[in-house]
């Protein structure tokens, strides 16, 4: 597996080697003494998926602190356009984004960092996206901030949304409580 640096400090997109023949394919996404060896963290507490139509936009979501998580995330079926935006104080990107296409085909997964926002829209017809984080779900310390207010040129002006990520407040008005901690 590669580990590619983002423009985000903590952020990877992950090459896996992808084994292919007659059958089809076979991924391993994961391997914990790997990501402790780049890292990363490596105790994973939840993990979860989501099915989405053509044209939803999800995010762009966080957990607050002390529920902070890492997320590992790859799509399985499908493709989707990836959004990850810096929300840590302190870091040389804060208020920056990356932007990555995800899809079944290439296999390629995600690292984020703990105080980066994530979001996606879904390209394909269906897009499963699967999800681990380091933290479990705290409902009081789960959140977003607006999708269209971090600089992020989506395909969409007008996705389809849910009535929550409708509702969070822009990235100009969110006081971030996290903090950039450079790595040695």
């Amino acid at each position: 597996m590669k580990f590619l640096p983002t423009a985000l400090p903590g952020c990877f997109l992950l090459q896996p080697n992808i084994l292919r023949d007659e059958r089809g394919c076979f991924v391993k996404v994961f391997h914990q003494q790997t990501f402790r060896e780049q890292g990363l963290a490596a105790d994973f507490a939840e993990e979860y998926y989501s099915v989405s139509r053509r044209g939803v936009l999800r995010g762009l979501h966080f957990q607050t602190p002390p529920h902070e998580h890492a997320k590992l995330l790859y799509c399985v079926q499908g493709k989707v356009l990836d959004a990850a935006v810096d929300l840590r104080v302190g870091s040389p990107t804060y208020g920056q984004h990356i932007m990555i296409e995800l899809d079944a085909e290439h296999g390629q997964a995600l690292y984020l960092a703990p105080g980066v926002a994530h979001g996606f829209y879904t390209l394909s017809e269906q897009a499963l996206m699967v999800y681990k984080v380091t933290t479990t779900y705290a409902p009081a310390h789960d959140t977003g901030i607006l999708w269209n207010s971090a600089g992020i040129v989506w395909p969409d002006q007008q996705p389809i949304l849910s009535a929550r990520d409708r509702g969070f407040a822009p990235l100009a008005e969110f006081q971030s409580p996290f903090t950039y901690e450079a790595q040695p």
